[in-house]
């Protein structure tokens, strides 16, 4: 070769054609395309065959609108922990669905018949169902084509939808079941009912908002006292709802509480109170009542015992107006002296204790409000009124009366329709449960179900289990038209519903045919069969809960499919302990007697970057679909990942920016290990037992990430892993690794054992990075493997890298961390002299570093300068001069500054006084000179 002054060609950089910038947006659609071409699903599941299945089932999302970004949070976790999964060893097999039936979809169809004027209930009902199918099948398809621009991985040939013909079967078999087994009956229950909706709601389409109620404090004039101190007083309750009033049937007091019989003595002007009646209330309210209803002066006449008082009779606060029924006094242990009186009003319609009150004593039920919200033309006074509307009218008639003692208001949390937003109300309803306690023992079996139940976060198992201990008989029927019927016949005769599994077998067969549309489409006789008059029965027309829906799907989406049963699986947002991971476990128990999942993972909510929930009003919404148009669906999927996803997660403008910042870290550490393999082939490796420590320090650091990643993939945990596979590449290799071995890399003939050691580390770095990425940064870690192992293959068909337990050495790496403290001094030494001037690049220092006799034996000075990345060090046990630098907590540890003396290597830039001594190459280092008349570096020339 001829010498040359210039000597770029004869260093290896890097040279990848893995580019520095992403260009994610446009990258990932292509990328999409490709792995639909390569039929990358199906030959994951040829290659997985013989392997141990895994299954996460898929919550249905709501086939209802553009996903936003808390629906993209929680399909992205799940496709990393799918993807981990699948290079963990499994066959995991990912089955997406969607939830399609229940009431948004219904209100969105009603709201266009409201727009073009026409009666909604004059509709025909499979005329309303057809529409409410369409509306769905048009959103799950846009909802898939967002999921699959992701990058999320599943069967979506083969996806599942709770309105499927066979789905819907399914849903009534299990209906089914609970009828045969005896857990099913119709009970009047008080529920939560959207006068708006006309119909009952489930507890998780519940949503609490601030709400400004009436409050009254109400006289209930005593007429047959159990005591004489009694005689001629009235007891006085308070509640914020005076539309109840109308249903009150009882009082409750608590037994152990001291109640005061007070006289009034004086008044304030307009006060309803008189001087001289005689009121009762619980005593520790008595200042707190007289205040409220204008009461100046009383005298507290007697003090009683609720128990004492239990068993006395009132009369109705309207009594003389058509509510001549008595009111009895009962003793209640939910009755508190927190607020209000002391006394509870009780209207068994309209509360769950109420009612439960009313059922012990044998009180009756009136039903007063009707399916809209009015009250029901029987009742005095009201009949017609709006429960909304109904606070004036109400406390004007007790007033006429003289029942009502003072009136005010308070702005409490109160229940709202997730859908309308508008108020609920308590009322009691016929309606199709399911027993917790009955002979199925659902409730006992459900404990038992979680007790057994691996939780991530642990505080999940908490509070399922209070959600279950505390929750009554499960309420599975909607008076609504879009969902599956709870396809049964009550006998007209007995009110007792038909249990026959013959007939619930040519139900499930028509669903499976026909659809649910079967059920109002058919004469009743096609399912009751020969030997039965249909003039006999009523055919239920109710549909059943869209929770008691999702919570069947592990029935028809595992079962069905022959999939293993249980889930190893379910993984849904913190809200879903009230809702499908609930309904999910007692439909389960119900039928099965066991949990249908093994483990259950939660994560947070959405929240801007303030913390505030997101709302269109506020202009905080981030959507997913305007993130991956600018940043690409990495940066979201990192974005989840790099997160705690156990607990809220923020997302805005400036941590997108943070996000795609970490991406870039990433990217470059995967570009400069490309770069640095370029031209690599197995015949370089080295054996690490040859290996420099550096090199073995590197490997013993893949040993510890990938116990963990592994540990993750096992326990469902995340939290922490991929910040620690960032911390990794920015910290132990960017800043540490690389930029040591860079010279190596670059400048060390191809044959050193120092260059080959490092370009075998590189390689098992590409494959542990590539695959450990490839689950979140799925595109990125794609385009790292093709780039290096060609289009006909992908990562995502690689298992994780299997890293030897032999690599891990836990004395090199504690040795390794005190070299690393002391190497901080001299780089911080190095930094000062940079910061003063004295210096531009590190390589123009020689430093002395003073060390301990013990430290001094770590390393040789060649070893050091090679860490500090300078040109030459001392090593020295020998007292510090006081202008060393130093670090407060490495007080052993000094370094004194000094200049290299010598020439700059043209090749290597090291400044040595060997520069010039070479006769071929004046301008160069021995070592590089070396490295020039091997021939091994002068690929550039010899192309």
């Amino acid at each position: 070769m001829t010498e040359k002054q210039d000597y770029r060609d004869t260093v290896f950089l890097p040279a990848t054609s893995f580019p520095m910038r992403g260009d994610l947006p446009k990258k990932e659609p292509a990328m999409l395309a490709r792995w639909e071409r390569m039929g990358l699903w199906e030959r994951l599941r040829a290659a997985s065959r013989e392997r141990r299945k895994f299954i996460l089932h898929d919550g249905p999302p709501y086939a209802n609108g553009n996903i936003h970004i808390g629906t993209a949070l929680n399909k992205i976790l799940k496709d990393v922990v799918n993807r981990a999964a699948q290079m963990g060893g499994a066959d995991a097999e990912y089955i997406p669905g969607w939830d399609c039936h229940g009431l948004p979809i219904e209100w969105k169809i009603e709201e266009n018949y409201r727009a073009k004027g026409q009666d909604k209930d004059a509709v025909p009902i499979l005329q309303l169902r057809a529409e409410c199918r369409a509306y769905a099948a048009h959103w799950m398809g846009v909802q898939e084509q967002e999921f699959r621009r992701l990058g999320v991985l599943g069967d979506w040939a083969h996806r599942y939808a709770t309105m499927d013909f066979p789905s819907e079967a399914a849903i009534a078999a299990e209906i089914g079941r609970f009828l045969m087994n005896g857990e099913l009956f119709r009970g009047l229950r008080p529920v939560m009912w959207s006068p708006v909706e006309k119909t009952a709601l489930a507890e998780a389409e519940i949503e609490y908002h601030d709400h400004t109620s009436t409050t009254i404090w109400v006289r209930f004039p005593v007429v047959t006292p159990t005591v004489p101190e009694l005689a001629g007083a009235a007891v006085v309750i308070w509640t914020t709802t005076p539309w109840t009033m109308p249903g009150n049937r009882a009082i409750a007091c608590g037994p152990d509480f001291d109640y005061a019989v007070l006289r009034v003595d004086g008044v304030k002007e307009g006060s309803l109170a008189r001087p001289g009646e005689v009121l009762v209330l619980a005593q520790p309210l008595v200042e707190q009542t007289c205040e409220a209803t204008g009461i100046t002066a009383h005298t507290v006449l007697h003090v009683l015992k609720g128990a004492a008082i239990a068993g006395t009779v009132c009369a109705h606060p309207l009594r003389g107006r058509g509510y001549d029924h008595d009111v009895t006094v009962f003793p209640a242990d939910f009755v508190t002296t927190d607020a209000g009186t002391g006394f509870v009003h009780i209207a068994p319609g309209h509360g769950e204790e109420d009612f439960e009150l009313g059922r012990t004593h044998g009180i009756e039920v009136p039903e007063t409000v009707g399916d809209d919200g009015t009250f029901n033309a029987w009742v005095p006074l009201f009949a017609g009124l709006h429960v909304y509307k109904a606070a004036d009218p109400v406390c004007a008639a007790m007033t006429e009366a003289g029942g009502l003692l003072a009136r005010g208001s308070i702005v409490h949390p109160y229940p709202h329709s997730w859908r309308s937003k508008k108020p609920l109300i308590f009322r009691a309803t016929p309606q199709w449960f399911i027993r917790m306690d009955g002979a199925g023992e659902i409730r006992t079996k459900a404990l038992a179900a979680i007790a057994g139940t691996h939780f991530v976060p642990e505080k999940g198992r908490t509070r399922l289990s209070s959600m279950v201990a505390a929750r009554p008989d499960w309420c599975i029927s909607r008076q609504r038209a879009w969902g599956v019927p709870i396809a049964v016949f009550v006998e007209k005769k007995t009110g007792q519903v038909l249990r026959d599994q013959a007939v619930v077998d040519r139900i499930v067969a028509a669903f499976r045919e026909e659809g649910a549309d079967s059920w109002y489409a058919s004469p009743p006789e096609r399912f009751l069969g020969p030997g039965r008059d249909p003039a006999e029965y009523e055919q239920v027309r109710d549909i059943v809960d869209v929770w008691f829906e999702s919570g069947s799907t592990h029935a028809f989406t595992l079962e069905a499919r022959k999939l293993p049963w249980p889930a190893d699986l379910y993984l849904e947002g913190s809200d879903q302990h009230r809702g499908w991971f609930h309904s999910s476990l007692l439909e389960s128990v119900g039928t099965r007697g066991r949990a249908p999942f093994k483990a259950v993972l939660t994560h947070g909510f959405v929240l801007d970057e303030q913390g505030r929930k997101m709302s269109k009003s506020l202009g905080n919404v981030v959507a997913p679909q305007q993130v991956w148009d600018k940043y690409g669906s990495d940066i979201l999927r990192l974005w989840v990942m790099m997160s705690d996803t156990a607990e809220d997660l923020r997302i805005g403008p400036e941590i997108l920016k943070q996000q795609a910042e970490l991406y870039r870290r990433l990217r470059n550490t995967l570009r400069w290990i490309l770069g640095s393999l370029d031209g690599f082939t197995p015949a370089e490796h080295l054996p690490e037992a040859e290996m420099p420590e550096l090199e073995r320090w590197v490997l013993h650091r893949l040993t510890e990430l990938d116990a963990r990643l592994r540990e993750a993939v096992r326990t469902h945990d995340w939290t922490g892993v991929y910040p620690a596979i960032h911390s990794f590449c920015a910290t132990d290799l960017s800043a540490f690794y690389f930029d040591i071995r860079k010279d190596a890399l670059y400048c060390d003939r191809p044959d050193t054992v120092r260059r080959r050691a490092a370009r075998t580390v590189l390689d098992h770095l590409h494959r542990c990075l590539s695959t450990w990425l490839a689950p979140v940064l799925a595109f990125t870690a794609e385009e790292a493997w093709v780039a290096r192992f060609g289009e006909d293959t992908s990562v995502h068909l690689q298992d994780f890298f299997e890293v030897p337990a032999r690599w891990r050495d836990e004395a090199l790496a504690a040795r390794w961390a005190g070299i690393r403290d002391i190497r901080r001094v001299v780089t911080g030494a190095l930094e000062r002299a940079r910061a003063e001037g004295t210096i531009g690049a590190s390589l123009q220092a020689a430093p002395a570093l003073h060390l301990n006799a013990e430290q001094a034996a770590l390393l040789t000075a060649a070893e050091w300068a090679e860490l500090a990345i300078v040109s030459d060090l001392t090593l020295t046990t020998a007292p510090a001069p006081e202008s060393a630098f130093r670090l407060p907590e490495l007080p052993d540890v000094a370094v004194a500054f000094a200049p290299a003396e010598g020439e700059k290597c043209a090749r290597c830039w090291r400044v040595l006084p060997e520069v010039g001594q070479q006769p071929k190459h004046p301008a160069l280092c021995r070592r590089c000179a070396d490295a020039v008349e091997s021939g091994l570096v002068c690929r550039a020339a010899a192309e």
